[in-house]
């Protein structure tokens, strides 16, 4: 089910009216949150719902065995029953055609043409999302960071709670579990922050992220028909896509869980403001930098052994990142970008501020601040490229039709209007000019909650002004309505 779809305005309202009827009985709040969670996941393919009750079955049951025995040989066996099942069921699902390609692609090289061929094998939705969110219970459990629940109804309505199931926040047991064992009282401003949020991810999604995808999609799927700075506008305005996408589900997925008094961790921080790569990751998909970090980075010795053993760690990851985010060699080069930029920060960092205190430039000027944005930006939207490239070959015409000089199209109407009408362009664009200024000020403070504080026409105004964006500028149509980017990982 798609947040912004006509099933889930549906939807959504019903689950929120029966879960304040019922939101002082705890189990039965728990029970309506599983049951509707389910039917929210269900809707797309029922059959995955087995796998989703299974994987958290396993490590509802692991983590009380891991916890019962003080033997660490058994914690370590049951720790690994847990890996290699949901791992396993990762691995299969989203990585076995992907090996069976690189496999004969091996071959090959080598003259030897292998008549083997992909399965007919469906993705379940966010299933990298969820493995990440119940490996990280079980692994908490066994570090002795965390108590295992023995209320099997929070647990399973923790791992598949709607609002964040299919594209994160990637929550830590540690954080939401226990939220499930409260009760709540409605609370109207709680609700209307949550509902604004809602509006606001909605906007990013319908009225930016959508409307980019037509001018993206028109150039990317056909690289070999556009130059210059086509492709250039498409590969920007790809980083708004993505961003709007992404940042959009993040606010929805938090302000529907605010609406029912839970609370979801932060999962973007302005991150097209960052000044490096490493800052960027601060502030992109946090949930997931940070599971990457507690789960990966420091379990292969961090910064603790040795500058060398720290690059390589920090390159691990981002590969691993880029793999996780998809089968294809295309996310594996974008996480080696990251990681290589990402260590050549790490290497050079007291030699950059060296140099910066010789040459008397002050980080916190303004023209400083702003040229390593815009630096940053760069390298970002670059990586992005090979991000959403159908494939490592288009991602190389695209990078090569990218420096054919056709700049006089500037001027041409045609530019504007690649799957795109003319009004549609400037809408487009005045938006991403909005969400920046928004982005900005939101940095200097809590724009819901400066919201809250003016008067009740200037907020009602607001509200209405929403309203009618997402109404008249929003992108509909069975054609045009498109899945979160990142439901596909």
């Amino acid at each position: 089910m798609l947040f912004n779809s006509l099933d889930f305005a549906i939807f959504f309202p019903i689950v929120f009216v029966l879960y304040w009827l019922v939101a002082k009985n705890r189990n039965y709040r728990n029970i309506l949150l599983l049951v509707s969670s389910y039917v929210f996941y269900g809707w797309w393919d029922w059959r995955f719902l087995l796998l989703i009750a299974f994987s958290s079955l396993v490590d509802f049951l692991i983590g009380q065995k891991i916890y019962n025995t003080d033997d660490k040989k058994k914690q370590k066996q049951y720790l690994l029953v847990s890996l290699v099942i949901n791992l396993g069921f990762l691995v299969y699902f989203k990585y076995t055609n992907f090996f069976i390609d690189t496999f004969v692609d091996s071959f090959r090289l080598f003259g030897t043409e292998l008549e083997v061929s992909t399965l007919n094998i469906i993705l379940p939705v966010g299933i990298s999302f969820y493995t990440f969110q119940t490996l990280s219970y079980t692994i908490d459990i066994y570090r002795k960071q965390l108590e295992p629940t023995k209320d099997w109804l929070a647990f399973f309505s923790f791992v598949s709670f709607f609002p964040q199931l299919v594209a994160g926040p990637i929550e830590r047991a540690s954080h939401l579990l226990p939220q499930f064992y409260k009760t709540y009282k409605f609370n109207y401003n709680q609700v209307k922050s949550g509902l604004l949020l809602m509006a606001f991810g909605l906007f990013k999604k319908m009225v930016i992220a959508d409307r980019a995808a037509l001018y993206v999609n028109e150039v990317y799927n056909n690289p070999g028909n556009y130059e210059g700075v086509e492709t250039i506008m498409a590969t920007v305005l790809f980083a708004f896509q993505i961003y709007c996408d992404f940042s959009g589900y993040s606010d929805i997925a938090i302000g529907a869980a605010r609406t029912m008094g839970f609370d979801l961790m932060k999962n973007f921080d302005s991150p097209y403001f960052s000044k490096s790569i490493t800052e960027f990751w601060r502030r992109w998909h946090i949930s997931l930098s940070t599971w990457f970090r507690d789960y990966v980075y420091i379990p292969l010795g961090g910064s603790r052994k040795g500058k060398y053993r720290t690059y390589a760690n920090l390159f691990i990851v981002f590969l691993v990142s880029g793999l996780w985010h998809g089968a294809a060699m295309t996310f594996v080069i974008w996480g080696v970008i990251h990681g290589i930029i990402i260590v050549f920060e790490k290497a050079t960092y007291k030699m950059r501020i060296k140099m910066s205190n010789t040459l008397g430039l002050s980080s916190n000027s303004f023209s400083n601040k702003l040229f390593f944005v815009v630096i940053t930006f760069v390298i970002v939207d670059f990586a992005w490229l090979f991000f959403r490239a159908n494939s490592f070959a288009d991602a190389s015409i695209i990078i090569q039709n990218m420096f054919n000089n056709n700049f006089h199209e500037l001027f041409s109407a045609d530019f504007y209007l690649i799957g795109l009408k003319e009004n549609e362009f400037l809408v487009l664009i005045v938006s991403i000019i909005v969400l920046i200024a928004f982005e900005l000020n939101h940095k200097k403070q809590n724009m819901i909650n400066w919201l809250d504080k003016q008067s009740t026409i200037l907020r009602w105004s607001t509200y209405v002004t929403i309203i009618v964006a997402l109404t008249i500028f929003g992108v509909y149509g069975d054609d045009n309505v498109s899945e979160f980017l990142y439901f596909q990982f």
